[in-house]
């Protein structure tokens, strides 16, 4: 079966638990944006990210708040801070790179630092509408300039938005923006 589904790439952000919040800041977590995925959005704070051998200052915390913190970065990122992290679904932190989290108030190291897997995210309904299931490997076809296939995970959940996520790298190497449409294989 083909679907059409909208591409999201996903820059550099981050999730953090509530202790760690209230060691980097005072105030509450605030919505600057919601995202497409239910209940998802993008915070108002910022944090900088810090290795020994690299530092990015204004990365964005995705709200709300989690049980786990969660670091993820592109590759790309990666060789900046001297890290090689592994390649993981969204929860899964093990062999997590140890990273500093920087906020006004303070800072945390933590073993959070994960480059997340291509995946494509379903609600209960879709999942159920194109007989997927949670884990499920699937192909995105992207046509254009720079085409190619490249498998992604079904991640099915009750707030999940039909749309694929990619990080900025596999985007650009496939010269993808925000809200393109493809194609995807479900067998």
């Amino acid at each position: 079966m083909e679907v059409k589904i909208k591409i999201g790439i996903s820059a550099r952000h981050v999730h953090l638990n509530e202790e760690t919040y209230q060691k980097l800041f005072d105030e509450p977590l605030t919505v600057r944006n919601k995202l497409n995925q239910i209940g998802q959005f993008a915070a108002n704070e910022t944090v900088s990210l810090k290795t020994e051998k690299g530092q990015m200052n204004n990365v964005r915390i995705i709200g709300p708040l989690r049980k786990y913190n969660q670091v993820e970065i592109s590759k790309s990122d990666a060789r900046i801070f001297g890290l090689n992290p592994s390649v993981r679904r969204s929860g899964d932190l093990e062999d997590a790179e140890e990273i500093e989290i920087i906020g006004p108030k303070g800072s945390v190291k933590v073993k959070a630092a994960i480059i997340a897997n291509r995946h494509v995210h379903f609600s209960l309904e879709d999942a159920e509408k194109y007989h997927v299931q949670d884990g499920q490997k699937l192909s995105l076809v992207i046509d254009g300039i720079k085409k190619g296939v490249i498998e992604v995970e079904a991640k099915v959940s009750s707030d999940g938005f039909m749309e694929v996520h990619l990080d900025t790298d596999d985007a650009n190497a496939f010269l993808l923006n925000q809200g393109d449409t493809q194609k995807l294989i479900i067998n």
